[in-house]
């Protein structure tokens, strides 16, 4: 009984000896790991950029079966947020500031242990992206006794960072190198209405634009009582490589020709059916300038007639908000292209025929949230010449 009495003192000298040595180490910290990622930039920083793929690549979440992750709607950019609970704890991580392409601000929380954590991009040679993922903040009491424990906090953290840094690479060296890109002849598009949003976009962030834009229509619809009739598709009125810029429309097909009373930034419109050359391409944004190239071959080489009075048009058959997989993402690209005049045979010709198109165009009514939608009247003939009619966008 005494050696037992000898052992439970020790055990217990033994935990406050531990307590004391813990309580009195200093709770600050500061954790950097980096690495060079076989990816370009931009790919990512906005796979980074979004919550939804640290489970993917975080490796506490991969090497804990039992954690659950909770994600809000917004998951990307400035205000994205999500929690998780594990075996280890409870948590949250929120994005206070991003530099688009270049950095990101984060503070998490973690059984009480706050930090900092910023990540920075940075170009290497080869198009490889230099990784740097930084954290500084104070630890709770228990997490000192746990660090203390498993060989310190730069081991602790410092493991699960070089972990998932490698799982990035890993990750987005399948993602963005598993595409196809098919081009799938001359098609015919049909009449679509729509509503949509208009501006100016860099090219680079033209897909970001679109998450943020899609569910603002998705929501308009909601709300107004639209039924939609198809995917988000992309209208490209230019499309200027040279300095990098896009005329654009963000659209939402709907079921309908509508009328809406003005107050919003959200418009409607209609697409007229045209003929293009359709192109497929499954698998990551980045590749969308092999798969232009691709149509273009394929359009000088069939000696097929473009129609310039647009750029194309972009189907998000599967977008990034149905799924968080790069290689399944799959994009219908659609040039203009003018319709062959097929000659009338055995018909004298008195004067030169004039080939007519018809080029998409768009309605300019503007649009008051949350007001009801109305479907149009049939249209009257037309009483005025055709220059004092409206303005196509196109």
């Amino acid at each position: 009984m005494k050696i037992l009495k000898y052992l439970f003192l020790l055990a217990l000298l033994s935990l406050v000896a531990l307590t004391v040595f813990v309580a009195t180490q200093k709770g600050d910290f500061s954790i950097e790991r980096s690495k060079v990622i076989n990816s370009p930039r931009n790919t990512v920083y906005n796979y980074v950029n979004d919550f939804r793929n640290f489970e993917d690549f975080e490796s506490w979440s991969i090497e804990d079966p039992t954690m659950k992750m909770s994600f809000p709607a917004n998951t990307i950019g400035n205000g994205a947020s999500f929690s998780w609970e594990g075996t280890e704890g409870t948590g949250n991580s929120l994005t206070l500031k991003t530099k688009d392409g270049e950095s990101i601000h984060q503070k998490m929380t973690f059984n009480g242990t706050q930090a900092d954590v910023n990540w920075t991009f940075k170009d290497t040679l080869a198009g490889k992206t230099k990784v740097t993922w930084k954290a500084k903040g104070t630890m709770s009491f228990m997490f000192k006794i746990y660090t203390a424990l498993n060989g310190g906090f730069d081991n602790v953290i410092g493991t699960v960072y070089e972990k998932s840094l490698v799982n990035i690479d890993k990750n987005l060296n399948y993602e963005t190198k598993t595409y196809a890109i098919k081009v799938n002849g001359v098609v015919k598009k049909t009449e679509t209405p729509y509503i949509r949003q208009t501006f100016t976009s860099e090219i680079q962030k033209i897909n970001k634009n679109a998450r943020v834009v899609i569910p603002k229509l998705i929501h308009f619809s909601q709300t107004n009582g639209l039924q939609t009739s198809g995917k988000p598709f992309i209208i490209y009125h230019t499309y200027d490589t040279a300095i990098g810029l896009a005329k654009i429309s963000i659209c939402l097909p709907i079921n309908k020709d509508i009328s809406i009373s003005a107050g919003s930034d959200i418009l409607s419109g209609k697409l007229n059916g045209f003929e293009a050359v359709k192109t497929t391409l499954t698998g990551d944004y980045s590749h969308t300038a092999e798969a232009i190239t691709k149509t273009t071959t394929f359009i000088n080489n069939e000696k097929i007639v473009p129609d310039l009075s647009w750029s194309h048009l972009e189907i998000l058959t599967v977008s990034k908000l149905d799924t968080k997989s790069q290689s399944k993402l799959m994009t219908e690209i659609y040039f203009p292209v003018k319709p062959k005049v097929v000659p009338v045979a055995n018909v004298p010709v008195s004067t030169p025929q004039t080939e007519t198109t018809t080029p998409p165009a768009t309605t300019t009514t503007t649009v008051k949230p949350n007001t009801t939608v109305k479907p149009k009247k049939p249209a009257s003939p037309p009483t005025t010449p055709p220059a004092e009619q409206e303005e196509s966008e196109f």
